[in-house]
C-alpha cells in the first residue's frame, strides 16, 4: 500500500479530482461553478505529521449566485465546512482567466466604446483591452458594491506579433460588469494621439543585429549538486525544508531548519500591490494586488535551462486546479540550484603566517510568474553561514500611457509621446517564525549616538538601543537606515554559550512604503504596505496581509484587523510580516523591455551559533582554483 502523504506534500492531480468530486457530491458544484482558488491548509503545529489533509476551495457562481468558501478533508473524504460569502462587505473572489476575454468581447459590442474608438480613427479589431482589477471607490460608484467589475484600458495591436503596450489609447476607460456582461460606464475625456513607437523588442529592426562579443560561460558540477531531494524535502549542507507551491502565493518554504534547529515554520510572499501615481481621470484608480486579485502562482512560467536557470538544475512541477476544478500541471515551475557567491571568509595573518580563503555558496529556490505586462521572479536564498535571503526581480514591460509632454509630474516620457506612470511594487513576506522553537519575541535594535560626558570624554562612543515589541499595537514599525534599524527575533528560552537568547535579525532595505495618501482607497485596502514591519500572534486563519478576499474589498481587512486584538507578543508563537519593494520612476532605458530591478530582505543569525558556523567549509577544490593544488590563496581565489 502506498504511504499516506505528509500533510505538507504537494497536491496531486488525483487529490484535486477527489476534492472536486466531494464538492459536487455535496451539491456545491454546478455547471455555473468556477474554482477561483484551491489550495492546501496547513496541518496543526502541534501534530504536523498526523494532521488532516485539508483543502480550502473558493467557488464562484458565474450565474450570479453567492460565492462559497469551502473546506474539504481528503483524509476523511468529506466537505467539512462551507459558507456563503457576502461580496458587498467581504469582497469578491479572485479574477478568473475566463473574465479576461469577457471584457474585450463585451466592449466590442458597446456603442459608446465603438464611438470612442471611431473618434480616434481606430478599428475595434485592432484594439486589445487590458482587464484590470477595479479597486473600490464607493463614494463615486456605489452601484459597483457587490458586483464583479473590471476596468478596461485599450492598446492598439498593429499585427498578431505586435506588443500592444507600445500603443496606449489614452483618455479612455470602460467599466465592465463581467457577470452580467454589461458596460457600466465609458469615460472618454477626448482623443489623444496614439504613440507610434514600436515595442517589439524581438524585432531585428528595433534591436539591430545581435552582438557577437559575448563568450560562453559554462557552469558545471561534474559530481552533481550538493543537495538532495526526497519528494518535496530538500536537504542542502546544514539546511533542510519542505518545498510547497500554492496557486495564490506561489513558492512556499515549510519547516526551514539549520542543523536540525528550526528557524522558520512557514515562509511565503503572501501579497503584493502595485499602486500607480498618475491622477488622470482614466488611470487614478489603478492599483493591482497581483497575489490576492490575480493569484501569482497560477501564472508560473515553465522555466528553461540556460535561459531562466544556469548550471546543474533540478526542476519541480506544480499541480494546481484550473477554473473547472480540473488538475493542471505547471511544468518546471520551480528551479533549484546552487550558486557560487564569492568570498565567504578570508584572512592573511602576518604574525601566524597563515593565508586562508573560503568561498560562499548559496542554495537558490525560485519561480517566475507573468501577470499582464510585468514578469516577477521570486528567489529564496540559503547561505552556508545560516543567512536567509529573499529577492524579487521585476522585469517585463512597464504599463504605458500617452505622455502629455513637458514636465508632466506623474510619468516619464519613454519615447516620443509614450509615457509610463510612476508606481510602486510592494511585497509582503509572511514569516511564521520558529527560532529554535515556537516561543519567540521581537526587539527593535538601532544605533544611538552617546553624548560627550564623563563616560565618553572624547565623544567617540555609540551604542545599541533595544526596544521590545511586546504587543501588536507596538509592533507596527518603519525602517530607518539612518539609525541602522533592524529587528531581532529571539527565543528567550534558548540561550547560547554566552547566556544570551539565540536570534535572527531581519535586515530591511528600508525603501519607501506606500506613498498614496493615508485617506486614499488603496491605503485602506493595502494597509499592510503602510508599515515595513508588523508582528502578530500566530493564528492559522490569518494567512494574508490584505485579507482573504482582496478583489473589490473596501479595506481594513488583513493586518489591521489581525492587530486590532492587540495580543501579547512577548514569548509567544509569532508571525513577522515584512513590507519591502520598489518605487519605480521608469527610465527610457526601461523601454521597450525593462532590465531586471531587484528588491528584498535578509535574515541573519545573531547569536544563533556560538561561533562562525562555516569553520568546517573546506578550501575550493575546483580544477581552476589555485587553492585546490596549494591549499593556500595565491591570488586566484578571491573573486
Amino acid at each position: 500500500m502506498a504511504a499516506a502523504p505528509h500533510p505538507l506534500d504537494p497536491l496531486t492531480p488525483e487529490e484535486i479530482t477527489s476534492a472536486r468530486e466531494l464538492l459536487a457530491a455535496s451539491g456545491l458544484v454546478t455547471e455555473a461553478t468556477r474554482f477561483a482558488y484551491l489550495g492546501l491548509l496547513d496541518p496543526p503545529k502541534s501534530a504536523p505529521q498526523q494532521g488532516d489533509r485539508r483543502l480550502r476551495v473558493l467557488l464562484l457562481d458565474i450565474s450570479g449566485g453567492p460565492s462559497c468558501d469551502a473546506k474539504v478533508s481528503l483524509t476523511e473524504s468529506r466537505v467539512v465546512a462551507h459558507r456563503l460569502i457576502d461580496a458587498a462587505t467581504e469582497g469578491q473572489l479572485p479574477v478568473l482567466d475566463a473574465e479576461f476575454a469577457i471584457v474585450e468581447e463585451v466592449l466590442a459590442k458597446d456603442p459608446r466604446w465603438l464611438a470612442a474608438l471611431a473618434a480616434r480613427g481606430l478599428d475595434v479589431d485592432s484594439v486589445r483591452v487590458a482587464p484590470l482589477s477595479a479597486g473600490v471607490y464607493d463614494a463615486e460608484y456605489p452601484q459597483e458594491r457587490g458586483r464583479r467589475i473590471l476596468r478596461g484600458l485599450a492598446f492598439v495591436q498593429e499585427h498578431a506579433k505586435d506588443h500592444a503596450w507600445a500603443h496606449p489609447v489614452d483618455g479612455l476607460v470602460a467599466y465592465v460588469d463581467v457577470l452580467n456582461r454589461s458596460v457600466d460606464q465609458v469615460i472618454d475625456v477626448g482623443p489623444v494621439p496614439v504613440p507610434a513607437e514600436s515595442g517589439n523588442f524581438d524585432d531585428p529592426a528595433v534591436t539591430g543585429p545581435p552582438r557577437t562579443t559575448l563568450k560562453p560561460i559554462e557552469i558545471t558540477q561534474p559530481q552533481g549538486p550538493s543537495f538532495t531531494l526526497d519528494g518535496n524535502v530538500l536537504t542542502w549542507e546544514n539546511w533542510s525544508l519542505r518545498i510547497g507551491f500554492d496557486a495564490r502565493e506561489g513558492l512556499i518554504l515549510h519547516q526551514l531548519a539549520f542543523a536540525g534547529r528550526p528557524v522558520i515554520h512557514r515562509a511565503s510572499i503572501a501579497e503584493m500591490v502595485v499602486p500607480y501615481a498618475d491622477p488622470s481621470p482614466v488611470r487614478s484608480w489603478q492599483n493591482y494586488f497581483d497575489t490576492g486579485e490575480y493569484l501569482i502562482g497560477r501564472y508560473a512560467n515553465a522555466l528553461q535551462l540556460g535561459c531562466d536557470c544556469l548550471g546543474d538544475i533540478t526542476y519541480l512541477d506544480a499541480v494546481i486546479a484550473d477554473e473547472t476544478g480540473t488538475p493542471q500541471t505547471l511544468a518546471n515551475a520551480v528551479c533549484l540550484h546552487e550558486e557560487d557567491y564569492g568570498i565567504l571568509w578570508k584572512h592573511t595573518d602576518l604574525w601566524a603566517g597563515s593565508v586562508e580563503t573560503r568561498r560562499q555558496r548559496r542554495m537558490v529556490l525560485s519561480f517566475f510568474t507573468t501577470v499582464g505586462n510585468y514578469d516577477y521572479g521570486f528567489y529564496w536564498y540559503l547561505y552556508l553561514d545560516g543567512t536567509i535571503g529573499f529577492e524579487a526581480k521585476a522585469t517585463g514591460v512597464v504599463f504605458t500611457s500617452a505622455h502629455p509632454g513637458g514636465d508632466y509630474p506623474y510619468a516619464t516620457e519613454l519615447a516620443p509621446g509614450l509615457g509610463a506612470p510612476y508606481h510602486q511594487h510592494l511585497f509582503s513576506a509572511r514569516l511564521d517564525m520558529a527560532v529554535d522553537g515556537p516561543v519567540n519575541r521581537v526587539e527593535e535594535i538601532e544605533t544611538v549616538r552617546v553624548p560627550m560626558g564623563p563616560d565618553n570624554l572624547r565623544g567617540n562612543a555609540f551604542a545599541l538601543k533595544r526596544t521590545p515589541l511586546t504587543r501588536e499595537s507596538e509592533a507596527q514599525r518603519m525602517a530607518d537606515a539612518g539609525v541602522d534599524r533592524v529587528w531581532h527575533i529571539s527565543n528567550p528560552g534558548s540561550l547560547n554559550r554566552l547566556g544570551r537568547p539565540v536570534a535572527y535579525a531581519l535586515h530591511p532595505e528600508g525603501k519607501p512604503a506606500l506613498l498614496a495618501d493615508p485617506e486614499s482607497s488603496v491605503a485602506a485596502r493595502a494597509a499592510f504596505a503602510t508599515k515595513h514591519l508588523w508582528v502578530t500572534a500566530y493564528d492559522p486563519a490569518e494567512r494574508y496581509p490584505a485579507g482573504d478576499f482582496v478583489n473589490q474589498h473596501p479595506g481594513g481587512a488583513g493586518l489591521p484587523a489581525y492587530a486590532a486584538a492587540d495580543r501579547d507578543l512577548d514569548g509567544q508563537d509569532l508571525v513577522v510580516w515584512h513590507t519591502f519593494g520598489l518605487t519605480h520612476a521608469p527610465r527610457p532605458e526601461d523601454w521597450p523591455i525593462m532590465p531586471v530591478d531587484t528588491t528584498g530582505f535578509t535574515l541573519k543569525p545573531v547569536g544563533f551559533f556560538d561561533r562562525n558556523p562555516t569553520l568546517d567549509v573546506p578550501p575550493s577544490t575546483s580544477a581552476h582554483s589555485a587553492c585546490a593544488t596549494t591549499g593556500t590563496d595565491t591570488g586566484g581565489c578571491h573573486v
